[in-house]
């Protein structure tokens, strides 16, 4: 006779039930547990025996494991994952080859094979299966989906848990359907759930128009990608990594990212290809004018950080995650602490005392990070400010420095959009922020007025103004206008605001000081060498009243600091502040970002 019982039941419940049936009806009991094939519990009727109740278990032969092996079911499963594997069509993996790229699961294989980084599992193989019913013949057509060309799941990398996401190019050339579109949005929603980074390693030429119906514009389509990019934003780390054209909405998952990196000769991503370019606006251009790698390093910004090659891409990535904390609750990882690959001791030699000579601001960073954690983000963009993450005595720090050596560090509007959107991403993610201040101010003209100065100059002095995590901002040289706003000045909340004795802060420098105040004046002397000589001690007033130690004296600054000690009290000061609490006005969000 054999019984089913709930899946809740306790095998000794489903004994006791067996035993009693037994006794019944005279024969011998199976009892089968919830959905089980097999019994949970068999007795055998025995006129009363308390041994005939027994369980699988017990009744197992010792040598059971060793005589069973796969059967024809899980070998033909085996057979179908490893045609899935194969990817699309074998002349497109060919192509792939041709152009230096790998083939999607080898890269996972880069990323995820050995020294402690693995691809732990995979989510939705069979993803389009029936749609393509593979025969295990090896015939190969262009309606191969395997995956749907589209590949999440769950990796350790670097020491760190990631969800991973993954187009297969060789699958109709990496686009997007239903059941690839189903997947995406599962994967970013376990993300928000699990508080882990989520890795997008892009190769996709958007979504499959031939296909289109059940994903472009349902409520869980290919638009709720951004949706949920916008919900995992500030929550965890999101790092793209482009290996191919990413076209139309393939393009907005790279913009979403934390941080993009593109691979020089293979990346590019544009709102529409270049065919399509051509027939709405007759413009004539190729894809890597449109949109590659230095379209978007250099001038428009999407890119972070351009990668030499595949490899090179995965380590810029490794390098980027020890900065970061897997979410928002967390704090960076602390690393061992390492000597500056320069002596700080040089500090005051690199910085000219004439406000106006120019210089190399990493000279001074070299001085005060530990060697080796330099790692500038948009290098090529708004160069007159750098963003950088490095560490101080084995502390991940966000770097924001006026860049002399480039425009004299003034402040433009791409610059200050790079900088604005860094300390809002440090912040997210609780990476404290270094300021390093030597700028004549925002940069005046038609030009940039057009190019919108106020409103970039906005954001930056926004971001400052709403970062809580702890701040310490450095008068290196020149502060002046409205740059010492933006750089964490002493209204903007910083915990320390030091001065190296090179440091002025004032409304402006002591040539436009002086042709705005005194220009009328200093014209009506008639002997040159006496307007000279007249200039000259206008200057030295107006540079004694700006001097960092007057600021010092009327306490704008907290300290004036020998240079040489800079890294020193930078340590102690964010070791000191490391766990300080700030607090932001109750509302629903700013209205500026």
């Amino acid at each position: 006779m054999k019984v089913r019982i709930a899946a809740e039941a306790t095998e000794d419940e489903a004994s006791a039930i067996a035993a009693a049936l037994a006794e019944h009806v005279g024969d011998t009991v199976e009892v089968y547990v919830g959905d089980g094939d097999d019994p949970a519990v068999v007795h055998e009727f025995d006129d009363g025996s308390t041994d005939a109740s027994r369980s699988r278990e017990d009744t197992a032969s010792p040598s059971a494991d060793e005589e069973l092996g796969p059967t024809d079911r899980e070998r033909r499963l085996r057979s179908e994952i490893e045609d899935i594997h194969r990817g699309g069509p074998k002349r497109y993996r060919d192509q792939l080859e041709e152009g230096e790229k790998l083939f999607v699961r080898d890269r996972l294989e880069l990323w995820f094979g050995g020294d402690g980084n693995e691809f732990l599992f995979e989510d939705g193989a069979f993803a389009a299966f029936d749609d393509w019913h593979p025969d295990g013949t090896g015939e190969e057509t262009d309606d191969r989906l395997p995956a749907d060309g589209l590949i999440t799941g769950a990796g350790t990398f670097e020491g760190r848990d990631v969800h991973v996401m993954a187009n297969d190019y060789t699958v109709k050339r990496g686009s997007m359907a239903a059941k690839g579109v189903e997947k995406f949005l599962r994967m970013q929603q376990r993300a928000l759930k699990t508080g882990r980074p989520v890795l997008y390693l892009m190769d996709s030429s958007g979504g499959r128009i031939d296909q289109q119906t059940g994903f472009f514009a349902n409520r869980e389509g290919i638009g709720k990608y951004y949706y949920n990019h916008s919900m995992l934003s500030g929550r965890v780390p999101q790092i793209c990594v482009l290996y191919g054209p990413c076209i139309a909405g393939a393009a907005y998952t790279p913009v979403f990212a934390d941080f993009t990196v593109m691979v020089e000769g293979m990346s590019a991503m544009a709102i529409a290809s270049p065919r399509m370019v051509q027939m709405v606006t007759g413009e004539e251009i190729d894809l890597e004018e449109l949109g590659g790698p230095r379209v978007h390093a250099s001038e428009s910004g999407s890119a972070d950080l351009i990668a030499k090659d595949e490899e090179h891409a995965r380590e810029l990535v490794a390098q980027l995650i020890t900065y970061l904390p897997d979410n928002a609750d967390e704090t960076p990882p602390r690393h061992e602490s390492k000597p500056p690959l320069e002596s700080p001791k040089g500090i005051d030699a690199v910085v000219p005392g004439h406000p106006n000579e120019g210089y190399d601001m990493r000279d001074v960073i070299d001085r005060v990070v530990d060697a080796g954690t330099y790692f500038e983000l948009r290098p090529d963009y708004g160069g007159e400010i750098i963003t950088a993450y490095a560490r101080i005595d084995g502390r991940p720090v966000g770097i924001v420095a006026n860049q002399p050596a480039h425009r004299a560090g003034a402040i433009f509007p791409d610059a200050a959009e790079k900088a604005a959107e860094f300390i809002w991403k440090s912040d997210a993610f609780n990476v404290p922020l270094l300021y390093l201040c030597d700028t004549p101010g925002f940069m005046a003209g038609s030009q940039v007025e057009k190019e919108g100065i106020l409103e970039a100059g906005k954001k930056m002095i926004y971001a400052t103004s709403s970062a809580t995590v702890p701040k310490q901002t450095v008068v290196v040289r020149k502060a002046y206008g409205a740059g010492i706003y933006a750089m964490g000045g002493p209204a903007y909340d910083p915990e320390s605001v030091l001065g190296l004795p090179s440091g002025e802060i004032a409304i402006m420098g002591p040539e436009a000081a002086i042709n705005a105040v005194y220009a009328r004046k200093l014209s009506e002397i008639d002997d040159p060498e006496e307007r000279t000589r007249r200039e000259r001690e206008l200057r030295e007033e107006y540079r004694e009243d700006i001097d960092v130690h007057r600021m010092a004296s009327e306490v704008v600054i907290d300290e004036i600091v020998p240079p040489s000690e800079l890294r020193d009290q930078l340590t102690a000061r964010f070791e000191f502040y490391e766990t300080v609490e700030k607090s932001l006005p109750s509302k629903k969000h700013g209205t500026i970002l």
